[in-house]
C-alpha cells in the first residue's frame, strides 16, 4: 500500500520517543539486502560508496563528492532483488550477462557493476523483480546523526523534475526503530535541498499476497533504507515498475502467475528451446508466452510488439542518455531471434483462459509460436518426441476443493504414463498429498512463495 505524506504532518512521532532502546518491527517488509560496507571505528562510515575497489568490498569513501555517477566506468554495489528463493537462477542469468562473482543473499543476488550493468540487467533479468543501486552507508543511532549524514547523499542524481520520493524504510536492532520517522526525515533532507512535489509516500512491500496485477501509479523515485544494528544503507531503485510487469499480461485470470515466476519454472525445470514445451493448464498462458521469448531470445524489458521498452526508473536519472539507451534497444530487437522454439502448446479446459492467453501472446509478439488449444487434461494430445510438460495448477488452498483436485492430479498422472514416455514434468505444487496422486517420484526444485502462498517447483522424469 502506498500513501502520500506531507513532510510535517500533524500527529506524526517525533524525535522524542526515538531514544528509548527497544526493537519495533518497521511497516513493511524488505527482502533487498545490498552488500555493506563497514564503517571506521569513529562511524564516519561511507556516504556515498558507489564507486567499488574490488568484486568482493565496496570502497569506503569519506568524501562527499566521490567519482560522479555519470562516469559509465565507474563501478557500483549493486543488488538485484528476488522472490526469496530464486536467488541461485538470478545469480546464473547475471554470469549469463557478463556479471563477475554474483554473491547469493536471502532475497537476492549482489554485485559489482557499472551503470551500463544495470540498464543491462534491467533490460535482460527474466527472474528478478528491482535492481538497486547502493547510494549510502553509514552509522546513525540519533536522529541528529541521521539527518547530518544523510544531507551528504547526494540525492539529486536519483531524482527528477518535480522531484517525488517514496521510501520503503525498515528498522532492526536499532536505536532508531520508527520508520516512518525514518523516512521523514530523509524527505525532509531531499525538501530542503532540491524541494519535493507534494510530499512523499511510504511503499509496501514487492513480494506477497498484494494486488501485484495493478501496475503502480506512484512514479516517485523510490529510495529503499535498511537500518540494522545502527547502520544505515540507501539504495536507489533503477527499475520503478516491478520487472515482472512485461506489459503483454493484460488479460488475467484468477490466481495469475508472475511473469519472473513463470520465466523461473522454465529455467528450473532445464528445458531447452530446441524441445517440446506444454502447458496443459495455461491460464492466462504466461508460462507459454515466456518460453516463447526466451526461445527467440527476445529481452523481457522490451515492448516487442510496440518495438520500444518499457519505462524504468534510471531514464529519471541525471546524466541519462536517452539516444544511448535508444541504441540499445534497437540492438537487442535486432538480435532477438528469427525462429522460433520446436513447439510450444497453451491448453486449457476454460475457453475465456484460451482468449486471454492468446490476446497476452499478440501484445507480447509471439501469439505465431503459440498453440492454443481448449480441452481438458484428460484429451491432451502431445507431439512425438519428448519434451517438457510445464505448468501451474491449482493449489487447492480453500475448503472443499482438495477433493476435486485429487482426480485433477490423478488424470494428469494417467495420461503423464500412458502418453508421455520420456517427457519431463515440472509443476509449482502446494500440497505434497496431491502430487502423490499423480503417482511419479517428484524432485524438489526450488521453494518460493506465489500470492502469498508457499510453493515448490516439482520436476519427475516419465518413465
Amino acid at each position: 500500500m502506498k500513501r502520500r505524506i506531507p513532510i510535517g504532518a500533524p500527529g506524526r512521532k517525533r524525535d522524542g520517543g526515538a531514544k528509548k532502546r527497544g526493537r519495533v518491527a518497521g511497516k513493511a517488509a524488505v527482502v533487498e539486502r545490498p552488500v555493506e560496507a563497514s564503517g571506521e571505528a569513529s562511524g564516519e562510515a561511507s556516504v556515498e560508496p558507489t564507486a567499488v575497489r574490488s568484486e568482493a568490498r565496496p570502497a569506503v569513501m569519506r568524501s562527499a563528492k566521490p567519482a560522479s555517477d555519470r562516469n559509465p566506468d565507474v563501478a557500483h554495489s549493486l543488488f538485484a532483488i528476488t522472490a526469496p528463493g530464486l536467488e541461485r537462477i538470478t545469480a546464473d542469468e547475471l554470469r549469463a550477462l557478463g556479471v563477475a562473482a554474483p554473491v547469493i543473499e536471502p532475497g537476492g543476488v549482489a554485485f559489482t557493476g557499472t551503470l551500463d550493468d544495470v540498464y543491462r540487467a534491467n533490460l535482460w533479468l527474466r527472474t528478478a523483480s528491482r535492481v538497486v543501486i547502493r547510494i549510502a552507508s553509514f552509522h546513525a543511532s540519533e536522529f541528529h546523526e541521521l539527518e547530518r549524514r544523510a544531507k551528504r547523499v547526494p540525492w539529486e542524481r536519483y531524482i527528477g523534475v518535480p522531484a517525488r520520493a517514496r521510501f520503503r524504510v525498515t528498522c532492526r536492532k536499532s536505536r532508531l526503530y520508527h520508520s516512518d520517522a525514518v523516512a521523514e526525515r530523509l524527505a525532509k533532507i531531499i525538501e530542503q535541498k532540491h524541494g519535493l512535489a507534494g510530499g512523499f509516500s511510504l511503499a509496501g512491500a514487492d513480494e506477497g499476497p498484494s494486488d501485484d496485477d495493478v501496475p503502480g501509479t506512484d512514479d516517485a523515485q523510490l529510495f529503499i533504507v535498511r537500518l540494522v544494528n545502527d547502520e544505515v544503507t540507501i539504495s536507489a531503485d533503477s527499475s520503478g515498475e516491478l520487472l515482472h510487469r512485461r506489459g503483454y499480461r493484460q488479460a488475467v485470470l484468477k490466481a495469475p502467475l508472475r511473469e519472473t515466476l513463470a520465466a523461473a519454472m522454465l529455467v528450473g525445470s532445464r528445458w531447452r528451446p530446441a524441445m517440446p514445451l506444454v502447458d496443459p493448464m495455461c491460464g492466462s498462458g504466461t508460462i507459454a508466452i515466456e518460453g516463447a521469448m526466451i526461445a527467440r531470445a527476445m529481452a523481457p524489458g522490451i515492448d516487442h510488439a510496440r518495438g520500444r521498452s518499457r519505462q524504468f526508473a534510471f531514464m529519471q536519472w541525471a546524466g541519462f542518455d536517452d539516444r544511448a539507451w535508444s541504441e540499445r534497444v534497437a540492438s537487442a530487437i535486432a538480435g532477438s531471434s528469427a525462429t522460433a522454439a520446436s513447439t510450444i502448446i497453451a491448453s486449457d479446459r476454460d475457453a475465456g483462459a484460451i482468449v486471454a492467453a492468446r490476446a497476452n501472446a499478440e501484445r507480447a509478439g509471439v501469439a505465431g509460436d503459440i498453440e492454443f488449444r481448449q480441452g481438458a487434461v484428460s484429451a491432451l494430445e502431445l507431439p512425438a518426441s519428448p519434451g517438457w510438460i510445464v505448468s501451474n495448477p491449482p493449489y487447492g488452498v480453500r475448503v472443499g476443493e482438495t477433493g476435486a483436485l485429487r482426480n485433477l492430479y490423478a488424470q494428469l498422472g494417467k495420461v503423464m504414463r500412458d502418453r508421455a514416455s520420456g517427457w519431463t514434468l515440472a509443476l509449482l505444487a502446494a500440497d505434497r498429498a496431491l502430487e502423490r496422486q499423480v503417482g511419479v517420484r517428484f524432485e524438489d526444485v526450488f521453494r518460493v512463495s506465489n500470492g502469498g502462498i508457499p510453493v515448490r517447483l516439482v520436476k519427475a522424469l516419465i518413465a
